[in-house]
Parts: structure tokens; sequence; C-alpha cells
């Protein structure tokens, strides 16, 4: 994809400067949110059981239900636990003919999961041992890890507290 340049870059940063001027909040005089966090996070898998495995099997998330679909026949609708009482919920639809995964409006660039060192290093080399492809640590980021899902969703072991971004606390 190609990445802006020259003046072009200029109005984007001198923009987001006049955004952040704007809209952030200072820490102490933001009001409290109006809901309790993420139930869970939706998304859209192509195969059921290529997604358990994947996702319990592999990075260790547990299976703690598995239903079928309140709004779509036959669908099934399930959650891993993903640590902190968060949910990572997945449907899928069949008969459905689903394009295939693309960076675009609207579409999940990627979860950050907040992990440790020692859990960050296991997650490493389960995908080494599994012949899956990641990126990172690298470009100077030493505490990400990049990989995609069978489904083409983007995860991110963030070696980072949860609310921590680049060692500064984000929220109080």
């Amino acid at each position: 994809m190609p990445q802006p340049q020259g003046a072009e870059l200029d109005a984007i940063r001198a923009r987001r400067d006049e955004l952040r001027d704007q809209y952030l909040m200072p820490s102490g005089k933001r009001p409290a949110p109006t809901v309790k966090g993420f139930h869970h996070v939706a998304l859209i898998c192509k195969d059921v059981e290529e997604t358990i495995r994947f996702y319990q099997e592999l990075l260790g998330f547990p299976l703690v239900e598995l239903v079928e679909n309140r709004d779509y026949a036959g669908s099934s609708h399930f959650f891993f636990d993903v640590g902190n009482r968060n949910l990572l919920g997945f449907f899928d639809f069949p008969g459905h003919d689903h394009p295939p995964f693309e960076e675009t409006i609207g579409a999940v660039q990627h979860i950050a999961l907040s992990t440790d060192a020692e859990n960050f290093a296991a997650a490493r080399e389960r995908l080494d041992e599994a012949g899956i492809g990641y990126v990172g640590p690298d470009r100077g980021i030493d505490d990400s890890l990049y990989i995609r899902d069978p489904n083409g969703i983007g995860l991110e072991f963030y070696r980072e507290e949860l609310a921590v971004f680049n060692g500064t606390p984000l929220l109080d």
C-alpha cells in the first residue's frame, strides 16, 4: 500500500495534531465510559473446526460456548476466553460465499492481545513449531508479534500491560 509523502504527509500529521488538541481529554478530566467494556468481539470464520483448533489448540484460548446463531439457521456462534473476562466470538454462515479477507474500511486491522514475557515467548515457540509465519519482533518493535488466523484476521501478541501503550498508561 503506498504511503503518503512530502506535503501530503505533512498535512496528515498537522491534522492529527489538530484532532489531538481538540479531542484528547487529559487524564483526570475524562468522563466515565457509558459501558462496562467489551462483552465480546464478534468476527466471521469460514470453518468452525479450523477456527476452534487454531484458537484453542494452538493459541491456548479455551472454547467456552458453541451454539446455533439465533439470526441465521445452521450458523454457529461460539466464544473463546481470552482472559480478564473478555470473550472473542465467531460466527460462520453456511451457504454464504464470503470473499477472502481484505484490509479495508470497516474491516478489523488487527486485535492486540496483552501478554506477559513468558506467554509471549511460548506463543512464538508454538507458532515456530506449527510452521506459522509471523512478523516481529522487528522494525524496532520488540514487544509485538503479528500473525493472521485461518480467516485472515490479524492478531498481535503485545507484551504490554492492559491499557498501556509504548510504556505509557492510557487509563487511570
